[in-house]
């Protein structure tokens, strides 16, 4: 689940630009701000990481006690929206599948 949730928000990510996140999305703080509020009400930690295309940084936050997961994106000015949130987090690391042509 952590890989496809890495992914999708990588490849969402790279569609939106940071800028117009702020004109869309009423979510949006300081990154300080977003990270405070989502250790103290939910008790989420950062889970992954990584930049998009416009190196806008994306992260995944969760909590382990809850499940509650919440992505977000932070502009190079520092301000933070979020993306997406939910519940039911999982980490997961699997494999990645054969490459084997034998089928």
């Amino acid at each position: 689940m952590r890989v496809m949730t890495a992914m999708a928000t990588m490849a969402f990510g790279t569609m939106i630009a940071p800028q117009m996140l702020q004109a869309q999305n009423p979510a949006c703080a300081p990154r300080d701000t977003v990270l405070r509020k989502l250790a103290d009400t939910y008790g989420e930690t950062r889970q992954g990481i990584g930049l998009n295309g416009d190196n806008a940084l994306i992260e995944v936050f969760a909590s382990d006690e809850t499940g509650s997961w919440t992505i977000t994106i932070t502009s190079g000015a520092g301000l933070t929206c979020l993306l997406a949130s939910g519940q039911s987090y999982e980490t997961l690391s699997e494999p990645l599948p054969s490459t084997d042509s034998d089928a």
